[in-house]
């Protein structure tokens, strides 16, 4: 899977760092190189093409209907990997409807939290931190108390940016990234609360997904319903004060941010468990819980929260219909979700059915 990627134009490093890193500006080269290669290899991508429902009977699928430039028509096939992400909402609602087998998974909440890139180089390099050969310095941490899922740091960017990440109307979401170069002045990193289906509002299988949408919606009307991202200060944010102003950090959300209390959007669990996170990582990198550093809101799609169910052949109770992926349930990234499309590519070429 590296190799296929540093064929489509990632770098070269991918293939032997331990953490591999492609930039988000370097991927969008790499998934059009990507596209190249299927169709030169005979594959059809077809873009602006919705899917519309499955078409199906007795159990076994036997095409899909999709909608392209106003007009709908029908493709056959006994085989569809339903490859969707976590954010095709309506998707994974027709599949439910459908009659597929759908549960409730754990997922997690919370914001970006954004300090100057310069604090994290001195806090992890020391006397080196200016060193020509050391590029922008990163980190992980973790906060687990007993049998809980606690708070913990997630895809954190270097040298990166907070982006917005909304999938519908009304909803505000943050996500992270950082070009190949990492060059930019903060640092920035997910700080998020695992959210368990008992904590979801009801039994419903898309009941994850409805309170993922309730908390996004919040944030949309509490920043002022104009798409920009409720944000506050560390330092307000511990006190349990509303921000009024910004200090020393300029937030990189590019729509712009709303000062205010992330209580008002964020559930209490969430904000109850990232205060004592705060603290306790401030321990491990000093400047953590720095008074000026930014939390932008809300961050809620670092995996899905449900799991399409599927069996040792990989298909679900919709015989020919092979969920994968993030939307599915079985991964959290690049490369687990390609580690997974590949999985169910040897499962469709091995069916006999």
């Amino acid at each position: 899977m590296l190799d296929e990627l540093y064929e489509a134009g990632a770098p070269e490093e991918i293939l032997y760092s331990a953490k591999p890193h492609i930039g988000t500006d370097r991927l969008a080269v790499v998934v059009k190189n990507i596209r190249k290669k299927i169709e030169r290899l005979g594959g059809e991508v077809r873009l602006n093409c919705k899917l519309e429902k499955l078409i199906y009977a007795n159990g076994f699928v036997h095409g899909v209907t999709c909608i392209q430039d106003g007009k709908r028509f029908d493709i056959e096939t006994d085989s569809v990997i339903m490859a969707i992400g976590h954010s095709a909402r309506d998707t994974v609602e027709m599949l439910f409807n459908s009659g597929v087998e759908i549960i409730q998974k754990a997922f997690s909440v919370g914001a970006r939290i954004e300090h100057p890139q310069s604090l994290i180089n001195k806090a992890q390099y020391g006397k080196f931190a200016e060193h020509e050969k050391l590029g922008a310095a990163d980190y992980k941490f973790a906060c687990h108390g007993l049998h809980e899922r606690g708070a913990y740091t997630f895809c954190m960017c270097p040298g990166g940016t907070v982006v917005a990440a909304a999938s519908e109307k009304e909803g505000v979401i943050v996500n992270g990234m950082s070009s190949l170069a990492r060059d930019g002045k903060n640092a920035n990193s997910a700080l998020l609360v695992g959210i368990e289906p008992k904590d979801f509002p009801s039994e419903h299988p898309l009941s994850g997904i409805y309170y993922q949408r309730e908390i996004e919606h919040r944030a949309y009307e509490l920043a002022g319903g104009n798409y920009k991202a409720p944000a506050q200060l560390v330092g307000d944010f511990l006190k349990g004060e509303k921000s009024n102003s910004l200090g020393g950090v300029e937030p990189t959300y590019p729509i712009g941010v709303t000062l205010t209390k992330l209580d008002e959007c964020l559930p209490e669990k969430v904000t109850h468990t990232m205060r004592d996170a705060i603290v306790k990582m401030d321990e491990k990198l000093n400047g953590f819980a720095l008074y000026d550093a930014v939390l932008t809101a809300p961050e809620t799609r670092s995996s899905s929260s449900v799991r399409i169910i599927r069996d040792e052949f990989l298909q679900c109770n919709i015989r020919g219909v092979y969920p994968c992926g993030e939307g599915a349930g079985y991964a959290g990234g690049i490369v687990s979700a390609a580690c997974d499309g590949i999985k169910c590519a040897h499962a469709v070429l091995t069916d006999e059915h």
